[in-house]
């Protein structure tokens, strides 16, 4: 949800008031716009025993890291006209990473949700906690929709390259404005490093943690079914029915997991069938099971599952990273077998 700005100031006002409610000894003498200083709010502090602070307060619609580093840089800017004076940045939500920001450039920050930090001459106070009370879901659907998760599934897989909007575009089958729209979304998180050349994935583990969080397993069509037939003579049939049929497929989950980091067990075969004439579960002897399946069959919810699709032992499995966001779903023995898979296999290309 954004927040017009006339609405931004007066709730802004509001939350510095609530952070310096807690010293008795400092009070607000006065607050007005600072037209030379970029329209920045100059508070004035008094304290009871007659010394004075001023507070310069810039403050912006958006929270995020990139935002918070402009804001700082701008406020170092207009101390040089307000000697002596603090700065602070002020948003609706200021994100862990935002704060540390500000920590790092040496600025205060304060948010319409609560949490604040203040340090300035014998002052300092911090709150920090406090959850998004702000409606981000529009930015969130954007990053983590179907076709800008192709976008991701690329940078991910190969975080070290640098990318040109074109290449990344044709590389990820998607539009060179979708691919301006995830990269808006990465710099906005700090989470993109630019050069001449183009620009690279800087925080990959951020994003994947964060996209993980975001995944939704259900949203490919799943079935279930039971087979008394072992795992591994399962996996091998739908393989050799796959590839004899022309079927693209790809196994995932555990299934995948356990070829490419040791120490996974599982008694489920978990496999991305795309969408075809041929009835893999039926040419399987798969037979429906609403409870006690050991077999799971997923149609895709968009084709951008089979990126970089390994083959491995005869078999072909997702890549790493869409393994990585499977398994994620599966609380307990699914996070740790992602996070096996992360320490030893995903992190080693980054």
């Amino acid at each position: 949800m954004k927040i017009r700005q006339d609405e931004l100031d007066i709730r802004g006002e509001q939350a510095l008031r609530f952070c310096l409610a807690g010293i008795p000894f400092l009070r607000i003498a006065a607050m007005q716009k600072q037209p030379a200083c970029g329209d920045t709010l100059l508070v004035t502090l008094e304290s009871a025993g007659g010394g004075e602070q001023k507070l310069l307060v810039e403050a912006k619609n958006n929270g995020q890291p990139r935002i918070a580093l402009g804001a700082a840089y701008a406020l170092h800017k207009y101390i040089e006209s307000v000697p002596g004076a603090y700065g602070v940045f002020l948003a609706p939500y200021i994100s862990e990473a935002a704060a540390n920001i500000c920590v790092r450039e040496g600025v205060g920050y304060v948010d319409l949700a609560g949490n604040c930090r203040l340090c300035f001459g014998h002052i300092f106070i911090e709150r920090k906690g406090n959850p998004n009370p702000f409606n981000e879901k529009r930015d969130l659907r954007s990053l983590y929709s179907p076709k800008a998760e192709r976008v991701l599934r690329v940078l991910l897989t190969t975080p070290g390259r640098t990318w040109k909007i074109v290449e990344l575009a044709n590389e990820a089958g998607v539009s060179i404005g979708q691919i301006s729209n995830v990269k808006k979304l990465l710099t906005d998180r700090e989470w993109l490093r630019t050069g001449q050349g183009g620009f690279a994935l800087a925080e990959p583990q951020q994003l994947l943690s964060e996209w993980a969080k975001n995944y939704r397993f259900r949203k490919n069509a799943t079935k279930d079914f039971y087979s008394l037939k072992a795992v591994s003579e399962i996996e091998a049939d739908l393989c050799a029915v796959c590839e004899q049929n022309g079927v693209r497929y790809a196994l995932t989950g555990f299934s995948g997991a356990a070829r490419l980091a040791l120490g996974v067990r599982y008694q489920r075969v978990i496999a991305y069938v795309a969408k075809s004439e041929i009835d893999v579960a039926a040419r399987l002897g798969l037979k429906e099971a609403p409870s006690g399946a050991n077999v799971t069959l997923l149609t895709p919810y968009d084709e951008g599952v089979f990126y970089a699709v390994q083959e491995i032992g005869g078999s072909r499995i997702a890549s790493s990273i869409q393994i990585y966001l499977d398994l994620m779903s599966f609380r307990g023995r699914g996070e740790e077998a992602a996070q096996l898979l992360l320490d030893n296999v995903i992190k080693a290309k980054w």
